[in-house]
């Protein structure tokens, strides 16, 4: 495998992640439990984004030095093209991470406790998978062709089911919990399990967990190969797709209370999917320059969003203007 990642360079790098992670889990302790606001939400947001950006300035200015401007410049686009598709379908997470939450009635100050394990196990999952993957893919070139045409198959059926709600009281996992454990519908604090009549029952928000880990577990069949697209480097692959998942907690807390009026963003992710998928077909018929993918990718999420908010100020002047003329 071919990495532009030297040993300190891992080693620094997975510090860094146990560090930030344990900070998070030390501030998390002090707070306590509770109701995480818009404010504290948009702080967290631009810290994660904004590290992000200086680890690619600093990737950057190392490479300049020792490999050369051409060299910085490809692998610092490969990365933000790979942090900002890895981050826009996330936003797919955040959307299940809510109905998850309004299903179970999840009261607001637990959820952070949920997101952040869930989180940690995310970073775990994606570890392994795409160094198993960056194997595979230099080992079996043809896998490239599968992939490919995995996530142009996945573009698609995401396009058609744009705005369907999945109904979770079906979901198998949800089911085979049910059928194997004493479940209550009670909540005991942040605790995963509590004791009634001296037998023991798990919480809904071991069930919420679990169903977190599983979503990921999907999730990450469709992103790993996306980023595979743009690079095969896994170092890279791994560092876009980290610091994409470091600031989802706080993105969730900030998007969740707007997550309707994102309506337009899943058609510009299968949009972004295709695309993506097109171009793992194409690698060795013709090479989309990086820059021209950072371009497409960055056009069509921003397109959506944009035309998403536009369309939701839109119906809500439509509906006021009707509630006054009643």
């Amino acid at each position: 495998m071919e990495t532009i990642g030297t040993w300190w360079m891992w080693a620094g790098f997975a510090t860094f992640v146990v560090v930030a992670i344990a900070v998070d889990l030390l501030v998390m302790e002090r707070q306590g439990a509770h109701k995480v606001t818009m404010g504290e939400a948009a702080r967290w947001s631009l810290l994660w984004f904004g590290l992000a950006f200086v680890f690619v300035a600093i990737l950057w200015w190392y490479l300049d030095g020792s490999q050369g401007r051409e060299v910085a410049n490809t692998v610092s686009m490969q990365f933000i093209t790979g942090y900002l598709v890895e981050k826009s379908l996330s936003v797919d997470n955040i959307f299940v991470f809510l109905m998850l939450f309004s299903y179970f009635a999840v009261p607001p100050q637990y959820q952070k406790r949920a997101l952040i394990i869930g989180i940690i196990g995310a970073i775990v999952l994606r570890t392994v998978l795409i160094l198993v993957g960056a194997w595979l893919l230099a080992t079996f070139h043809w896998l490239l062709y599968v992939f490919g045409a995995f996530l142009v198959f996945t573009g698609i059926k995401m396009w058609f089911a744009a705005g369907q709600e999945p109904d979770i009281s079906t979901n198998p996992v949800l089911g085979f919990l049910k059928k194997r454990m004493r479940i209550t519908d009670r909540f005991d604090g942040e605790k995963l399990s509590t004791m009634i009549d001296g037998v023991k029952h798990y919480t809904p928000l071991f069930v919420v967990l679990v169903l977190i880990g599983t979503t990921d577990i999907i999730f990450a069949v469709d992103s790993i190969p996306a980023i595979f697209a743009i690079t095969s480097d896994p170092f890279i692959v791994l560092t876009a797709n980290i610091f994409a998942i470091l600031g989802l907690r706080a993105l969730y807390f900030l998007l969740a209370d707007l997550a309707n009026r994102f309506h337009l963003l899943a058609y510009g992710l299968a949009l972004v999917l295709v695309f993506i998928g097109s171009k793992m077909l194409l690698i060795d018929f013709y090479k989309i320059p990086i820059g021209w993918a950072l371009a497409v990718t960055a056009t069509l999420i921003a397109g959506s969003i944009v035309l998403s908010l536009r369309g939701s100020s839109g119906a809500a002047r439509s509906s006021q203007e009707a509630s006054a003329k009643h």
